[in-house]
Protein backbone atom coordinates (compact mmCIF):
# COMPACT_ATOMS: atom_id res chain seq x y z
CA UNK A 1 0.00 0.00 0.00
CA UNK A 2 2.93 2.50 1.27
CA UNK A 3 4.76 1.62 -2.18
CA UNK A 4 1.11 2.20 -4.07
CA UNK A 5 0.64 5.73 -2.91
CA UNK A 6 4.56 6.48 -3.35
CA UNK A 7 4.21 5.69 -7.08
CA UNK A 8 0.55 7.48 -7.05
CA UNK A 9 2.72 10.79 -5.39
CA UNK A 10 5.62 10.70 -8.04
CA UNK A 11 2.90 10.88 -10.81
CA UNK A 12 1.53 13.59 -9.80
CA UNK A 13 4.35 15.57 -8.71
CA UNK A 14 5.70 14.65 -12.80
CA UNK A 15 2.34 16.20 -13.50
CA UNK A 16 2.88 19.62 -11.37
CA UNK A 17 6.20 20.01 -12.35
CA UNK A 18 5.14 20.01 -16.28
CA UNK A 19 2.71 22.14 -15.32
CA UNK A 20 4.62 24.88 -14.10
CA UNK A 21 7.34 24.23 -17.58
CA UNK A 22 4.36 25.29 -19.70
CA UNK A 23 5.13 28.53 -21.62
CA UNK A 24 2.99 30.90 -19.79
CA UNK A 25 1.48 33.68 -21.86
CA UNK A 26 2.73 37.06 -21.47
CA UNK A 27 0.18 40.23 -20.86
CA UNK A 28 1.74 42.82 -23.54
CA UNK A 29 0.00 45.67 -24.92
CA UNK A 30 1.14 48.12 -27.99
CA UNK A 31 1.48 51.77 -28.46
CA UNK A 32 -0.61 51.91 -31.77
CA UNK A 33 1.77 54.80 -32.94
CA UNK A 34 3.74 51.60 -34.24
CA UNK A 35 1.07 51.10 -36.86
CA UNK A 36 0.63 55.11 -37.69
CA UNK A 37 1.51 54.44 -41.80
CA UNK A 38 -1.37 51.64 -41.71
CA UNK A 39 -4.09 53.16 -39.26
CA UNK A 40 -2.81 56.45 -37.85
CA UNK A 41 -5.50 58.80 -40.07
CA UNK A 42 -9.28 58.09 -39.58
CA UNK A 43 -9.41 57.04 -43.02
CA UNK A 44 -6.54 54.37 -42.88
CA UNK A 45 -8.33 53.43 -39.21
CA UNK A 46 -11.72 52.85 -41.40
CA UNK A 47 -9.33 50.70 -43.79
CA UNK A 48 -6.99 48.84 -42.51
CA UNK A 49 -8.08 48.53 -38.34
CA UNK A 50 -9.53 45.01 -38.66
CA UNK A 51 -6.47 43.11 -40.01
CA UNK A 52 -3.86 45.30 -38.31
CA UNK A 53 -5.76 44.66 -34.80
CA UNK A 54 -5.74 40.74 -35.96
CA UNK A 55 -2.61 41.04 -37.05
CA UNK A 56 -1.38 42.80 -33.68
CA UNK A 57 -3.21 39.76 -31.24
CA UNK A 58 -1.95 37.23 -33.75
CA UNK A 59 1.77 38.55 -32.52
CA UNK A 60 1.07 37.92 -29.00
CA UNK A 61 -0.35 41.28 -27.83
CA UNK A 62 -3.20 41.95 -25.60
CA UNK A 63 -3.71 45.26 -25.08
CA UNK A 64 -3.47 48.47 -26.80
CA UNK A 65 -2.25 52.43 -26.01
CA UNK A 66 -3.82 54.57 -28.18
CA UNK A 67 -2.31 57.73 -30.02
CA UNK A 68 -5.24 59.75 -31.77
CA UNK A 69 -7.72 60.78 -29.66
CA UNK A 70 -9.60 63.88 -31.01
CA UNK A 71 -12.77 65.59 -30.19
CA UNK A 72 -13.97 62.71 -28.24
CA UNK A 73 -13.28 60.18 -30.72
CA UNK A 74 -10.44 57.35 -31.23
CA UNK A 75 -9.08 57.70 -35.02
CA UNK A 76 -12.06 59.10 -36.22
CA UNK A 77 -14.88 56.73 -34.12
CA UNK A 78 -16.77 56.64 -31.33
CA UNK A 79 -15.00 55.67 -28.02
CA UNK A 80 -17.31 52.85 -27.94
CA UNK A 81 -17.09 51.71 -31.50
CA UNK A 82 -13.06 51.86 -30.92
CA UNK A 83 -13.84 49.45 -27.70
CA UNK A 84 -15.74 47.09 -29.91
CA UNK A 85 -13.16 47.22 -32.88
CA UNK A 86 -10.37 45.97 -30.01
CA UNK A 87 -13.11 43.54 -28.79
CA UNK A 88 -13.63 41.99 -32.33
CA UNK A 89 -9.82 41.28 -32.48
CA UNK A 90 -9.21 40.07 -28.92
CA UNK A 91 -7.59 42.94 -27.97
CA UNK A 92 -8.07 45.15 -24.53
CA UNK A 93 -8.42 49.08 -25.00
CA UNK A 94 -5.98 49.84 -21.83
CA UNK A 95 -4.63 52.82 -22.13
CA UNK A 96 -3.82 56.40 -24.44
CA UNK A 97 -1.46 58.69 -24.70
CA UNK A 98 -3.55 62.20 -24.80
CA UNK A 99 -2.60 65.64 -24.37
CA UNK A 100 -3.93 69.38 -24.05
CA UNK A 101 -1.08 71.73 -23.09
CA UNK A 102 -1.27 75.31 -21.34
CA UNK A 103 -0.64 78.09 -23.23
CA UNK A 104 2.08 80.89 -22.36
CA UNK A 105 -0.72 83.09 -20.86
CA UNK A 106 -1.46 79.71 -18.49
CA UNK A 107 1.87 78.93 -18.09
CA UNK A 108 2.40 82.81 -16.60
CA UNK A 109 -0.86 83.01 -14.61
CA UNK A 110 -0.98 79.63 -13.21
CA UNK A 111 -4.94 79.52 -13.84
CA UNK A 112 -5.68 76.24 -16.01
CA UNK A 113 -9.21 76.36 -15.04
CA UNK A 114 -10.23 76.74 -18.80
CA UNK A 115 -7.67 73.95 -19.67
CA UNK A 116 -9.15 71.31 -17.52
CA UNK A 117 -12.54 71.92 -18.73
CA UNK A 118 -11.19 70.45 -22.13
CA UNK A 119 -9.87 67.61 -20.05
CA UNK A 120 -13.81 67.10 -18.15
CA UNK A 121 -14.85 66.15 -21.40
CA UNK A 122 -12.20 64.11 -22.66
CA UNK A 123 -11.79 62.12 -19.52
CA UNK A 124 -15.23 60.48 -19.86
CA UNK A 125 -14.69 59.11 -23.05
CA UNK A 126 -11.68 57.30 -22.44
CA UNK A 127 -13.97 55.96 -19.56
CA UNK A 128 -16.49 55.12 -22.84
CA UNK A 129 -13.57 53.26 -24.74
CA UNK A 130 -12.70 51.35 -21.73
CA UNK A 131 -9.36 53.03 -21.34
CA UNK A 132 -8.18 52.97 -17.81
CA UNK A 133 -4.99 55.13 -17.84
CA UNK A 134 -3.94 58.50 -19.39
CA UNK A 135 -0.66 59.57 -20.18
CA UNK A 136 0.19 62.51 -21.69
CA UNK A 137 2.72 61.36 -23.95
CA UNK A 138 5.46 64.98 -24.09
CA UNK A 139 5.11 68.50 -23.26
CA UNK A 140 7.12 71.53 -24.67
CA UNK A 141 10.07 72.32 -22.10
CA UNK A 142 9.52 75.05 -20.04
CA UNK A 143 12.05 77.81 -19.78
CA UNK A 144 11.82 78.38 -15.46
CA UNK A 145 10.73 76.52 -12.66
CA UNK A 146 8.52 78.49 -11.75
CA UNK A 147 6.77 77.27 -15.29
CA UNK A 148 7.39 73.88 -14.13
CA UNK A 149 5.48 73.97 -10.92
CA UNK A 150 2.82 75.00 -12.74
CA UNK A 151 2.65 72.12 -15.10
CA UNK A 152 3.03 69.67 -12.12
CA UNK A 153 0.38 71.52 -10.50
CA UNK A 154 -1.52 71.43 -13.39
CA UNK A 155 -0.72 67.37 -13.54
CA UNK A 156 -2.17 67.05 -10.11
CA UNK A 157 -5.05 68.64 -11.05
CA UNK A 158 -5.85 66.39 -14.31
CA UNK A 159 -4.65 63.37 -12.23
CA UNK A 160 -7.78 64.23 -9.50
CA UNK A 161 -10.25 65.00 -12.30
CA UNK A 162 -8.98 61.13 -13.71
CA UNK A 163 -9.14 59.65 -10.16
CA UNK A 164 -12.83 60.56 -9.71
CA UNK A 165 -13.58 58.41 -12.76
CA UNK A 166 -11.00 55.00 -11.53
CA UNK A 167 -8.20 56.60 -14.42
CA UNK A 168 -4.95 56.58 -13.91
CA UNK A 169 -2.98 59.50 -14.95
CA UNK A 170 0.83 59.28 -16.46
CA UNK A 171 3.42 61.50 -18.06
CA UNK A 172 5.66 59.97 -20.68
CA UNK A 173 9.31 61.59 -20.52
CA UNK A 174 11.56 61.77 -23.65
CA UNK A 175 15.30 62.75 -23.39
CA UNK A 176 15.50 66.89 -22.83
CA UNK A 177 13.28 65.92 -19.58
CA UNK A 178 17.03 64.66 -18.00
CA UNK A 179 18.44 68.48 -18.85
CA UNK A 180 18.27 71.43 -16.15
CA UNK A 181 16.52 73.66 -15.85
CA UNK A 182 17.39 76.27 -13.14
CA UNK A 183 19.85 74.17 -11.80
CA UNK A 184 17.32 71.19 -11.24
CA UNK A 185 16.92 67.98 -13.12
CA UNK A 186 13.50 68.71 -14.91
CA UNK A 187 12.28 65.06 -14.40
CA UNK A 188 13.70 64.79 -10.76
CA UNK A 189 11.62 67.93 -10.48
CA UNK A 190 8.70 66.33 -11.52
CA UNK A 191 8.42 63.24 -9.50
CA UNK A 192 9.12 65.65 -6.51
CA UNK A 193 6.43 67.95 -6.86
CA UNK A 194 3.91 65.84 -8.54
CA UNK A 195 1.00 63.88 -5.87
CA UNK A 196 1.82 59.86 -6.02
CA UNK A 197 -1.63 59.45 -5.61
CA UNK A 198 -2.91 61.27 -8.82
CA UNK A 199 0.24 61.14 -10.87
CA UNK A 200 2.81 58.36 -11.89
CA UNK A 201 5.32 58.16 -14.47
CA UNK A 202 5.39 56.08 -17.73
CA UNK A 203 9.31 55.61 -18.32
CA UNK A 204 10.60 55.61 -21.92
CA UNK A 205 13.43 53.13 -21.11
CA UNK A 206 14.76 54.20 -24.56
CA UNK A 207 14.71 57.90 -24.22
CA UNK A 208 15.95 58.07 -20.73
CA UNK A 209 19.14 56.03 -21.86
CA UNK A 210 19.37 58.11 -24.60
CA UNK A 211 19.35 61.19 -22.16
CA UNK A 212 22.78 58.93 -20.64
CA UNK A 213 20.41 58.25 -17.56
CA UNK A 214 19.52 54.36 -15.74
CA UNK A 215 16.55 53.18 -15.75
CA UNK A 216 17.18 51.19 -12.80
CA UNK A 217 18.35 53.89 -10.60
CA UNK A 218 15.88 55.83 -11.10
CA UNK A 219 13.48 52.78 -10.09
CA UNK A 220 15.57 52.59 -6.36
CA UNK A 221 15.59 56.76 -6.16
CA UNK A 222 11.84 56.66 -6.72
CA UNK A 223 10.31 53.41 -6.46
CA UNK A 224 6.88 52.70 -6.82
CA UNK A 225 6.60 56.02 -9.20
CA UNK A 226 6.37 54.26 -12.62
CA UNK A 227 3.74 51.91 -13.00
CA UNK A 228 3.84 51.60 -16.46
CA UNK A 229 7.00 51.01 -18.72
CA UNK A 230 7.39 52.03 -22.27
CA UNK A 231 9.45 49.30 -23.47
CA UNK A 232 11.79 50.64 -27.06
CA UNK A 233 14.63 50.51 -28.96
CA UNK A 234 16.35 52.48 -31.70
CA UNK A 235 14.62 49.85 -34.43
CA UNK A 236 12.98 46.55 -32.82
CA UNK A 237 12.58 45.83 -29.31
CA UNK A 238 16.27 44.07 -28.19
CA UNK A 239 18.32 44.81 -32.09
CA UNK A 240 20.84 47.39 -30.79
CA UNK A 241 21.63 46.41 -27.48
CA UNK A 242 21.54 50.01 -26.09
CA UNK A 243 18.92 49.06 -23.50
CA UNK A 244 19.48 46.67 -20.74
CA UNK A 245 16.34 44.98 -20.96
CA UNK A 246 16.78 41.87 -18.63
CA UNK A 247 17.74 44.92 -15.68
CA UNK A 248 15.03 46.49 -16.51
CA UNK A 249 12.28 43.57 -16.20
CA UNK A 250 14.38 41.93 -13.45
CA UNK A 251 13.33 45.62 -11.29
CA UNK A 252 9.98 45.93 -12.23
CA UNK A 253 8.76 45.47 -8.53
CA UNK A 254 10.74 48.21 -7.53
CA UNK A 255 9.74 50.69 -10.33
CA UNK A 256 6.19 49.78 -9.08
CA UNK A 257 5.64 48.50 -12.92
CA UNK A 258 2.63 46.72 -13.34
CA UNK A 259 2.00 47.26 -17.05
CA UNK A 260 4.10 47.38 -19.97
CA UNK A 261 4.13 48.89 -23.62
CA UNK A 262 5.86 48.31 -26.59
CA UNK A 263 7.01 51.45 -28.95
CA UNK A 264 8.24 50.76 -32.09
CA UNK A 265 9.11 53.97 -33.82
CA UNK A 266 11.55 53.14 -36.54
CA UNK A 267 12.08 49.98 -38.65
CA UNK A 268 14.44 47.63 -40.43
CA UNK A 269 11.82 46.40 -42.63
CA UNK A 270 9.34 48.23 -44.91
CA UNK A 271 6.61 45.94 -44.04
CA UNK A 272 6.30 47.47 -40.63
CA UNK A 273 4.20 44.87 -39.36
CA UNK A 274 7.35 42.32 -39.20
CA UNK A 275 8.94 45.14 -36.92
CA UNK A 276 6.19 44.79 -34.53
CA UNK A 277 5.88 41.11 -34.91
CA UNK A 278 9.80 41.04 -34.28
CA UNK A 279 9.50 42.89 -31.19
CA UNK A 280 7.10 40.84 -29.60
CA UNK A 281 8.92 37.64 -30.34
CA UNK A 282 12.28 38.75 -28.23
CA UNK A 283 9.83 39.76 -25.46
CA UNK A 284 8.04 36.94 -25.32
CA UNK A 285 11.21 34.44 -25.39
CA UNK A 286 12.82 36.22 -22.87
CA UNK A 287 13.37 34.63 -20.15
CA UNK A 288 13.86 37.61 -18.00
CA UNK A 289 9.82 38.78 -18.47
CA UNK A 290 7.21 38.06 -16.12
CA UNK A 291 4.10 36.75 -17.44
CA UNK A 292 1.62 39.23 -14.63
CA UNK A 293 1.85 42.40 -16.04
CA UNK A 294 -1.62 43.08 -17.24
CA UNK A 295 -2.92 46.26 -15.97
CA UNK A 296 -1.70 49.44 -14.03
CA UNK A 297 -4.28 48.72 -11.24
Amino acid sequence: MKKLFFVFAIAILAVSCAKTEEKVAKDMSIQLYSVRSLIGKPELYAQNQATVLKAIADFGYTSVEAASYNDGMFYGVAPEQYKADLEAAGLRSFSSHTSHGLTPEQLESGDFSEALDWWKVAIPAHKAAGISTIVVPSIRKPETIAQLQVICDYFNAIGKLCAEEGIQFGYHNHSFEFEKIEDQVMYDYMIQNTDPQYVFFEMDVYWTVYGHQAPVEYFKTYPGRFKVLHIKDAKEIGASGFVGFDAIYNNMDVAGAKAYVIEVERYSYEDVLQSIKESADYLLNADFVKPCYATAE
